[in-house]
């Protein structure tokens, strides 16, 4: 990976606008599934890369943030983005290139932008945005509020960066009208599932279920839905609206589809089981493989 970190305790005086990193991975059978490139290996690896780049541009060796009352502070995400991805082409021994940006976008959000490259061509373009939050609670995952921490350069005009982010704030204000092709006064839930996420499989370190997991429900949800043997990712939008406890189930609901001879498209909502609480909205454009 090229990426230079300062030494420990080099502070803020080594902060810097610009944070990237570049690295090249040959695939193996941890980062691919049925038919090409494992989105949940993808989401995950980036949301780590995006951990390192905060760390970078605050100037730190590791991404180990505190608030004023030296409480832990994680990045939460607000929105993922993948665009024109063609994970469906990449196959084991391929190298995959990784080239990693960050940038401060306002007081309190980032983003990082991914791009995904294998034999010369692009596959794939992936914009996450976060905040950090802490929560107001020790070990309640619901508790948790928006801070911002004043380690990083002040936010400035940062072109190509910011859709992730904008994309969030539409639709978790519940005034937005169409997205991705779909009708928001369309939309009904048509079928669902009942998920019980596993402490050991969908949770991170932190004790958050990770954000990588959501989008392995919606796929869950699709195969049990439509039966799906090989299908990839050409795009997906997921906007989280909430967290869980462990111990509390969720439900993937299909709100609308539409499919193609060759694609599939679907938003799925994933609610808390016990409340109905929104958790995420998730939209997906998926290749469909001959059978």
């Amino acid at each position: 990976m090229n990426v230079a970190f300062p030494p420990p305790g080099a502070g803020d005086a080594l902060a810097c606008r610009d944070a990237s990193m570049l690295d090249r991975i040959v695939l193996g059978m941890p980062h691919l599934s049925l038919g090409g490139l494992s989105e949940t290996w993808l989401l995950k690896e980036l949301g780590h890369r995006h951990w390192q780049l905060l760390a970078l541009l605050a100037g730190r060796a590791v991404p180990e943030f505190r608030d004023a009352e030296s409480n832990p502070v994680y990045a939460a995400f607000c929105a993922v983005t993948i665009s024109n991805a063609a994970f469906g082409m990449l196959r084991e021994h391929d190298e995959l290139s990784i080239e990693s940006r960050i940038a401060r976008i306002s007081r309190t959000q980032f983003a990082s932008l991914h791009e995904l490259r294998c034999r010369g061509r692009s596959v794939g373009r992936v914009e996450l945005s976060s905040v950090f939050v802490r929560r107001g609670i020790p070990g309640r995952n619901r508790s948790v509020a928006r801070v911002a921490l004043d380690l990083f350069p002040p936010a400035a005009l940062a072109p190509g960066f910011g859709a992730a982010a904008a994309l969030a704030a539409r639709l978790r204000s519940g005034e937005w009208q169409e997205h991705f092709g779909f009708v928001r006064a369309a939309g009904q839930v048509r079928r669902e599932i009942v998920i019980n996420p596993c402490p050991s499989q969908d949770f991170n370190g932190a004790d958050f279920l990770y954000f990588a997991a959501f989008q392995s429900f919606v796929d869950r949800a699709e195969w049990e839905f439509f039966n799906l043997s090989i299908s990839s990712t050409l795009d997906r939008d997921l906007i989280y609206h909430g967290n869980v406890e462990i111990g509390d189930r969720v439900v993937v609901q299909l709100m609308g589809e539409r499919r193609s001879a060759d694609r599939i498209a679907h938003w799925c909502r994933i609610t808390r089981h016990i409340d109905g609480a929104p958790l995420a909205d998730v939209f997906t454009e998926k290749l469909i493989a001959p059978v």
